[in-house]
């Protein structure tokens, strides 16, 4: 029987100093699309992504990927993964061409045809007006569009990328949102992200990661369901409101939020309409979901917590 899934099973991560990076995760998602794992800087991120990819041996519990071991399949599953770690860095002295065609030629690839699937993979990514310069001459975000190339021309089904978007500026980024969405389509992509926006934009599935503990799991609308109230509303402080069911919080901008249910949305937007003020509804965002899943915000710029 064929299964196209990555499954863990209790598994956790402890360090030689002690510390734990992984309790006890388990989850079953299918192998295919995007899945990307949000939390802030220390919550585990790094440390699953490893694990799964088979470069960091669990402490206890169990992972397969297609119904392969993560540690007794791992030189199969590592023939078919192709893994830019977060501090993965592209070889200073070659061009992006040079180490994409090096990289293929290490996977068993003719020269000839590595040649050329790393020229594609440099247009694919944007950077073909760079693809002969020396790497140590990019710029950080192309460095990084250089390092994607690399794992995009390695044709693996299965890719791991560690905070793929990180220095890149928000127009290089929200294209690289438009390729990986695209190699989506026939490759399972896990991935890691402190970008909120980044996730609810490409991912088919979501894990909110917070202290080594997997908090939530699944699609925006499986996320949006948990929280029991799928609607936000908001508008000028101090506007008279009947009861509703949900709950209210004034912002930073000094404007109410309510965060409600379909049916209390419903009403509470009638009466705003009746009493002629301004207001908008919109989906729960990840980040409103991302809150009180883990009691604090990310900081987009960093990834860490800010209350």
């Amino acid at each position: 029987m064929v299964v196209n899934e990555v499954s863990c099973e209790n598994l956790s991560k402890v360090y030689s100093n002690g510390k734990e990076a992984l309790s006890d995760i388990s989850f079953t998602i299918p192998t295919r699309g995007v899945f990307a794992l949000i939390g802030r800087n220390g919550a585990g991120k790094t440390t699953l992504t490893r694990v799964m990819s088979t470069l960091l041996e669990p402490s206890s519990g169990r992972a397969t990927i297609d119904g392969l071991d993560i540690m007794e399949d791992a030189a199969e599953l590592r023939s078919r993964m192709a893994v830019v770690p977060q501090e993965g860095k592209v070889v200073p002295w070659m061009s992006p061409v040079q180490m994409i065609t090096a990289y293929l030629l290490w996977r068993g690839e003719a020269h000839k045809d590595a040649m050329r699937k790393a020229r594609d993979a440099v247009a694919m990514v944007g950077i073909e007006e760079h693809a002969n310069r020396i790497n140590r001459v990019l710029s950080g975000g192309m460095k990084r569009k250089a390092l994607v190339a690399m794992v995009i021309a390695s044709g693996a089904d299965l890719i791991f990328l560690d905070e793929p978007s990180t220095g890149l500026d928000p127009i290089s980024r929200r294209d690289l949102w438009g390729l990986l969405t695209d190699i989506s389509k026939d490759r399972f992509l896990f991935m890691t992200t402190h970008y909120l926006e980044e996730a609810e934009s490409i991912a088919d599935r979501i894990g909110i990661l917070d202290g080594g503990r997997l908090l939530a799991l699944g699609s925006m609308e499986d996320l949006r369901a948990s929280m029991g109230r799928r609607y936000v509303l908001k508008f000028p402080s101090g506007t008279a409101l009947p009861p509703f069911e949900g709950e209210m919080m004034v912002g930073r901008d000094g404007m109410t939020q309510v965060m409600t249910t379909d049916e209390g949305s419903h009403e509470l937007s009638k009466v705003l309409i009746d009493s002629g003020t301004w207001f908008s509804l919109n989906p729960v965002t990840l980040e409103d979901i991302f809150y009180r899943k883990v009691g604090r915000k990310i900081d987009a710029d960093n990834g860490e917590a800010r209350d």
